[in-house]
């Protein structure tokens, strides 16, 4: 049954070595397997995981394509912010960030892009 399989996200990189170094020194990940040169595959915690594969439709989806939870919100966006990652505004109804920063009925949010225009997110329950 798919409820009791692991997940992992998936995020298309135009320029796989580009991202490949954005991960690296501004994310602070590195792969935990290359199943070739264009498919990288990144381990986070709990046994989660990502694959950065070769696609020229990077940076196309105009919404959230992959978060991290984290218990110490500020800490983790002050850390991100010191390795140069800006958090984007928005202001949509429901939805209105203040220096990056959404606090919403779910929690606190933070989304950015990565080299790819990917829009990534950082997050928060209450």
């Amino acid at each position: 049954m798919l409820k009791d399989l692991e997940i992992n996200a998936v995020l298309p990189a135009k320029d796989i070595a580009r991202a490949r170094t954005y991960y690296r020194d501004v994310l602070g990940l590195e792969p935990a397997d290359t199943v070739d040169e264009e498919n990288l595959i990144y381990r986070c915690g709990n046994g989660t995981a990502f694959l950065l594969y070769r696609s020229d439709f990077a940076g196309t989806a105009k919404s959230t394509q992959m978060g991290w939870g984290t218990d110490n919100f500020d800490a983790e966006v002050e850390d991100l912010r010191g390795r140069g990652v800006v958090f984007e505004e928005y202001d949509f109804p429901g939805l209105k960030t203040e220096n990056g920063v959404a606090d919403t009925p779910m929690g606190k949010a933070a989304w950015f892009l990565d080299s790819e225009g990917n829009i990534l997110n950082l997050f928060q329950r209450p």
